[in-house]
């Protein structure tokens, strides 16, 4: 594929915010829109804390997907009052809005969500998702009329992000309603993060798919070594925890939880990155980092 002489005439180039309440499947439409991972994806909610973009270009045209952190009507902490923010900021600058909701099971979070949408001007597209967890599709059209039949959305499309389904129908239509213009990205680029930021991610990934409970959103990562030299690619991670006994929790037993942790990241970083990585993680105490808007700056969510 060749964009180099694209005239604007016949390619179109656009940004689309992908928006929801947490856990309706916004990493995992964006990791399957891409062919492959760089959104963090687990059964936890508000696993996305910051947003990303991810790149994808075609002949037709090349479409910046923004994943977000899922809006939540109740954000008592810092943290959470900072993802509110992020996801509701990413309605502006750009050019539609995908509004992602679960089949046939709408929420007080969606309504939220659908009355932050209200004031946008831009297209909004609804994409009911997970519609192969419905055994009875026909049904999802009594849902649609039953909660979207006044709303004014510009299509209505539906969705498996799971396994593929509908979503390069989706592709298509989002392609459709994007401005003309020459591609703004290199054709080979596939998300605007640093390698730092995905590092963390993928770390942070691990530590919640192995830890239990409410841990998950008491840590967070930061990247303080990474360095390539020769084939290998060294990455020092600090992972910061609110008490003395999530830092047990984490390191686990003679250390087993966390060379557990380490193990998988260093595996799901060497395909990301295609080279061979040595991983060195800490855990370390910043008491109630998540509730101080000045610490979780310091750790890198920035508006």
């Amino acid at each position: 594929m060749n964009t180099e002489n694209t005239s604007q005439e016949d390619f179109r180039f656009g940004y689309v915010s992908i928006v929801g309440r947490p856990n309706v499947g916004k990493s995992t439409l964006l990791n399957q829109i891409l062919g492959q991972k760089v959104s963090i994806v687990t059964a936890k909610p508000q696993t996305t804390r910051q947003k990303l973009a991810g790149i994808k270009t075609t002949e037709q045209g090349q479409v910046v997907y923004v994943d977000t952190p899922g809006i939540h009507h109740t954000a008592k902490r810092a943290l959470n009052r900072y993802m509110n923010r992020v996801a509701q900021a990413s309605f502006r600058d750009v050019d539609m809005v995908m509004f992602l909701v679960e089949a046939g099971n709408w929420t007080r979070q969606d309504e939220f969500v659908a009355k932050a949408l209200s004031s946008v001007d831009v297209p909004v597209m609804l994409v009911l998702n997970k519609i192969d967890l419905v055994p009875d599709k026909e049904s999802l059209l009594g849902f649609v009329d039953q909660n979207f039949r006044d709303n004014s959305y510009s299509s209505i499309m539906m969705i498996s992000a799971k396994n593929g389904s509908g979503v390069e129908a989706l592709e298509q239509e989002v392609l459709k309603k994007l401005p003309f213009s020459r591609p703004f990205y290199d054709e080979d680029q596939f998300t605007d993060r640093s390698e730092r930021f995905l590092a963390a991610e993928m770390i942070r990934e691990q530590l919640t798919l192995r830890l239990h409970q409410e841990l998950p959103y008491a840590l967070t990562v930061q990247i303080e070594e990474f360095k390539r030299k020769g084939k290998l690619l060294t990455i020092g991670a600090i992972i910061w925890v609110e008490r003395e006994s999530q830092k047990q929790i984490t390191i686990g037993k003679k250390g087993i939880v966390l060379k557990q942790v380490g193990s998988n990241a260093r595996m799901v970083l060497e395909e990301l990155f295609g080279e061979k990585i040595f991983l060195r993680l800490f855990v370390k105490v910043s008491r109630d980092w998540s509730d101080s808007d000045r610490l979780i700056e310091r750790f890198g969510y920035t508006d």
